[in-house]
C-alpha cells in the first residue's frame, strides 16, 4: 500500500500570522532560555572550580602552618630545657665551693698543702 501523499494547502489568514508569531516567539523564548542555563551553568562550574582550588591551597597552606608549629614547639621544649639548665649552672657557679671544685678538676689548682699528681689518660707506648 502505498503512502497517500496529503495535499493540504495552507490558508494565508490572519489568523495562522498571528498564530505564526506566536511560535516564533516561543522558539525565541526557548532558545534565550538555554542561552542562559547555559551560561549559568558555565559560571557556576568556574566559581566552584575556583572554590575548589582555594579550598584544596588553603588545606596545603595549613598543613605546612602545622608542620611548622610542631617543629617551633619542639625547638621552643629544647630552648626551655637549655634555659634550664644554664639558670642550674648559673646557682651552682654562685656556689664558691663548687667553682673551687670545677678549678681543682680542670685547671689542677690545689688546696694548701695537698699534691696532684698528673696521669695520662692514654696508654702507654711500651
Amino acid at each position: 500500500m502505498p503512502f497517500k501523499k496529503k495535499n493540504v494547502e495552507r490558508l494565508d489568514s490572519n489568523y495562522m500570522q498571528q498564530y505564526d508569531a506566536y511560535i516564533e516567539r516561543q522558539k525565541r523564548k526557548k532558545q534565550r532560555l538555554m542561552r542562559r542555563l547555559v551560561l549559568f551553568s558555565i559560571a557556576a562550574a568556574i566559581v566552584f572550580g575556583s572554590l575548589t582550588v582555594y579550598h584544596f591551597n588553603q588545606r596545603a597552606l595549613h598543613a605546612e602552618k602545622e608542620e611548622q608549629y610542631e617543629e617551633l614547639q619542639n625547638e621552643m621544649a629544647t630552648l626551655e630545657q637549655k634555659e634550664k639548665n644554664l639558670k642550674e649552672e648559673i646557682s651552682l657557679l654562685n656556689d664558691e665551693e663548687y667553682v673551687l671544685d670545677i678549678a681543682r678538676t680542670n685547671y689542677f689548682f690545689s688546696k694548701e698543702g695537698e699534691l696532684i699528681f698528673n696521669i695520662p689518660e692514654e696508654e702507654p707506648s711500651y
